[in-house]
């Protein structure tokens, strides 16, 4: 009878053994397992934290309304796209000959200028939450068709032709000079109409920005005869501006901003003028102007020297051909037509509204220099185009400067840290509707 192979004895030391090793294996692989675990929970939270978490985070509150730095961050990137899109522009514009080395560089400092961007696009998003705030309190709204339609203007798509303009000029006759005025300023020719400056001047009595009065003859009647036919260009039909549409919300969102956000910036404009029109619908279109001459020095020495001369007799307007810094009005023996206040400076106004008819005023010191200022009439007068719509803007920006007064506004300072340097002026930008 065969033999049987009995079982290996196994001792309880060798079991005791194994079940260690078993324990300390276990051990490893949760430690291994954990240590992975807590890398990858890391690197998410690292993710989340700089691409969902901080973009929620508040870079200001306005009236308890949030800036998120996500919103302002599309925003500066939008501004930057447009600052870039201007650059290359005035690139193409050196292929002509022309020197815009000064716009390059004002560009690329500011480009180069986080923090600056940076707050200029908080004071935006700032402002446009107020005008949303007080639109909303009025009842004023932007639908998504006018939306619509501002893009179609923006890009020249005007299927129902030009717009009518809203504001018809006012036509008025300068009143006809007194004796004092003409013995004051014995010109053969007065001022007829109101400057027609295509921009309305910056509140400065520099005759380097400052329109001059042109008289101006009415033209004959034209005697209607047949159009000849000219060369059509391509109709720019709806699709062309679908196509240049859609181009353009692929250009910023290959830089990180939304059609969305580009959309909201278009509705805050149009609020924005919407809400002006109301602020100012009662502005008068009259106002009392001035039609005064100057003569412009830097020093305060030069002024008085000038001015005694003039006190001795001689002609203003010879005297301001020769020495006047201010050479646009200069030309014309110093006159700057008809004004209202909102005009000129301050120091300037109060002078030319309150010195007495005639009188060469003392030089009157403003940021530009040193003015000599004659006064030859003050009446209440129409506001012209340019005018009216300077007025308007002041009471607006008026309106913008006490709503922030009273407005609670809370910055954090973390956006210092947080300004995108994106897009560089190293990717060519497709040119957009400025």
């Amino acid at each position: 009878m065969a033999k049987q192979n009995s079982p290996k004895n196994i001792s309880k030391k060798h079991i005791a053994r194994l079940e260690r090793e078993r324990r300390q294996i276990g051990l490893i692989r949760g430690i291994a397992i954990a240590g992975i675990l807590i890398v990858v929970g890391l690197l998410a939270y690292g993710y989340l934290r700089l691409n969902v978490f901080a973009l929620r985070e508040p870079v200001a509150k306005v009236n308890g309304v949030t800036i998120t730095t996500g919103e302002w961050q599309e925003r500066v990137r939008f501004q930057r796209s447009q600052m870039l899109n201007m650059y290359n522009q005035y690139l193409s514009y050196q292929q002509f000959g022309m020197d815009v080395t000064q716009q390059l560089q004002q560009i690329q400092g500011t480009l180069d200028a986080p923090e600056i961007l940076g707050q200029q696009v908080l004071d935006q998003m700032t402002d446009e939450i107020l005008i949303r705030q007080e639109a909303e309190k009025r009842g004023i709204s932007v639908s998504k068709e006018e939306v619509d339609a501002y893009f179609k203007e923006t890009f020249g798509f005007l299927p129902d032709g030009t717009a009518t303009p809203t504001i018809t000029p006012t036509e008025f006759a300068f009143p006809t000079l007194s004796s004092e005025q003409l013995t004051i300023f014995p010109s053969t020719s007065t001022p007829t109409e109101v400057p027609t400056s295509t921009a309305a001047p910056t509140g400065t009595p520099d005759a380097a920005t400052t329109p001059t009065a042109t008289p101006t003859t009415a033209p004959p009647t034209p005697t209607a005869v047949p159009d000849l036919p000219t060369p059509s260009p391509t109709a720019y039909t709806l699709e062309g501006f679908e196509k240049d549409y859609d181009e353009m919300v692929k250009s910023f969102a290959d830089n990180s901003v939304s059609e969305k956000t580009v959309r909201s910036i278009y509705e805050a404009d149009l609020l924005r003028k919407k809400l002006t029109d109301d602020i100012t619908k009662d502005i008068p279109k009259v106002e009392e102007q001035v039609w005064a001459r100057h003569i412009l020095l830097e020093t305060e020495e030069e002024a008085n020297a000038v001015y005694e001369r003039l006190q001795k007799g001689e002609d203003f307007a010879e005297v301001a051909r020769e020495v006047s810094k201010d050479t646009g009005s200069g030309a014309s023996g110093g006159d700057l037509g008809w004004q209202p206040r909102s005009f000129y400076v301050t120091q300037f106004g109060d002078a030319a509204f309150t010195q007495e008819i005639g009188e060469i005023g003392k030089p009157v010191k403003t940021d530009f220099g040193y003015h000599i200022i004659q006064v030859i009439a003050r009446q209440e007068l129409p506001l012209s185009d340019s005018q009216y719509q300077q007025k308007k803007e002041t009471e607006f920006n008026n309106w913008l400067t006490a709503a922030k007064e009273e407005a609670t506004i809370e910055t954090f300072e973390i956006w210092k840290e947080r300004v995108p340097m994106e897009p560089s002026l190293q990717l060519q930008q497709p040119a957009i509707p400025q």
